[in-house]
Order: structure tokens, then C-alpha cells, then sequence
């Protein structure tokens, strides 16, 4: 059953939850993502088989969450997934974060060190608003947004253009995870396709570099898409989280 969180913001964040042993599992889905996309569903039918806590949410403007999805940021979805997880969840947690989901984990890693357990990401996109989306403007482009406000681009997955707004990518630099020290001190997978147009392969092997820890691994999986979602994608998520919560003991 669906519930509903009033943030300290006076954001409505809507989640899901199922009790069971700890350490909890917390899936952070991606950008214009909700929760019921392949990935969080299947996780949370292993973690249902496993007896395990699992929650996953709608960041504001996402989903069933309230707020229009234009209005928002990284920050915002950040402090979403930090005040719900402060919430409702107890003792130590292992965060999936999936593109854009994984960025906000990284910050929840800096916000709470004492409660992150564990990690495993999905085509991480860590400063994507940045590195991605302002990179990739040319000089026209960046007039416009920064002139107007917004920019309209093409979308791979819906028949509708998607908005950039300035405040994201104003916000972004707010919250860049790439450019100062990142301290990972417990079991991480990194899990990233070779075939993600969205997310650069070399975008992963720059998070292992840049990360530190004494258990980071990386696996690239031949032919994988952005979506990460074959039976055997599926499969390789659950297998790395059941292995990050094994090294945890």
C-alpha cells in the first residue's frame, strides 16, 4: 500500500515499504523516474522472498509525490530521500541508486554517514546536470536557458519533450560529488552497461577512480542498455546486493 510523508519542506513524498530484518534495502530511482518502474519492483519482490526491509519512494514531482516535476532539483530530491529515510527507516541501510538515484545515494553517503551500510549503483550519474546536460549545450543553448529560464529538449523514452530548467543545473553545482573528496567506507557495486547512450561507460571507471574504499568493485555488462532491465540485468542487481549485505555480515 501506497503511503504518504510530509516533509520538512512541506513536500508530500509518496513510498512504499515492506518490513522485515535489517540492514534495510532503500531504492533511489532516476531522473523523471517513479517508483514502480522494472527495477524497483523486482527488487522489491526479492527482498519481500528474502524477509528483508525495503523501501522505495517518489521524489516531489515524481510519481504520486506532490509538486510539479519542472519546479524541482537535485537538492530537493536529495532532502526527500534524506527526511524520508531519517523517518521511517531504522539502523543501518544499503541504498540502490539507479542514474540519477545514484547521485542522490552518494549524497545521502556524505549526509549520513553513520546510517549507509552499503551501495550498489545502477549506470551511476553522478553531476549529470553538469558533466551531461551542460556539457553537451552549445553556446546558443546556454543562452536560452540561462535567458528564459528553461530549455525543451527530445526524449528517448516519451513521446513529449522534457524541460531543463536553470535551477537544476544552478542547483546541481550545489551538490557535485565529483570535485571534492568521496569517501565510500563500505561494501559498494558499481553496475553499468556497456551499450548506455545516456550514461557514458567512462562516467563509471571516473566513479571508481575518484571513490574511496576498500571495497569498491565495478561490473560492466557487454550490450546493457540505460534501462539495466533484462532478466539477467535484474538478476546481477539482486546478486550485488545480496553480496553487499554479505560482506556487512
Amino acid at each position: 500500500m501506497t503511503e504518504f510523508f510530509e516533509g520538512p519542506q512541506g513536500r508530500r513524498i509518496a513510498y512504499h515499504q515492506l518490513d522485515g530484518q535489517g540492514p534495510g534495502v532503500v531504492f533511489l530511482g532516476g531522473f523523471r523516474s517513479d517508483m514502480t518502474g522494472t527495477k524497483a519492483m523486482a527488487l522489491e519482490a526479492w527482498a519481500q522472498r528474502k524477509g528483508r526491509a525495503f523501501l522505495r519512494l517518489d521524489y516531489s514531482g515524481h510519481g504520486q509525490s506532490s509538486g510539479v516535476f519542472e519546479d524541482g532539483g537535485i537538492g530537493d530530491w536529495f532532502e526527500d530521500a534524506a527526511a524520508l529515510i531519517e523517518a521511517v527507516t531504522e539502523g543501518p541501510q544499503v541504498l540502490v541508486g539507479s542514474s540519477m538515484g545514484g547521485w542522490i545515494a552518494l549524497l545521502l553517503a556524505r549526509r549520513m554517514p553513520g546510517r549507509i551500510a552499503g551501495m550498489v549503483t545502477i549506470a551511476a550519474a553522478p553531476d549529470f546536470t553538469e558533466q551531461g546536460f551542460w556539457s553537451s549545450f552549445d553556446e546558443a543553448q546556454r543562452a536560452r536557458l540561462m535567458q528564459d529560464g528553461k530549455l525543451a529538449l527530445a526524449s528517448d523514452y516519451s513521446d513529449e519533450p522534457y524541460v531543463i530548467t536553470r535551477r537544476l543545473i544552478v542547483d546541481g553545482r550545489d551538490h557535485l560529488v565529483m570535485r571534492q573528496p568521496l569517501s565510500l567506507p563500505f561494501p559498494v557495486r558499481f553496475l553499468q552497461g556497456t551499450a548506455d547512450e545516456d550514461v557514458p561507460m567512462q562516467w563509471a571507471l571516473d566513479l571508481l577512480h575518484h571513490a574511496e574504499g576498500d571495497d569498491l568493485r565495478l561490473a560492466l555488462v557487454k550490450g546493457a542498455d540505460h534501462r539495466f532491465s533484462s532478466d539477467d540485468c535484474l538478476a546481477l542487481i539482486e546478486q550485488s546486493v545480496a553480496e553487499v549485505l554479505d560482506r556487512i555480515g
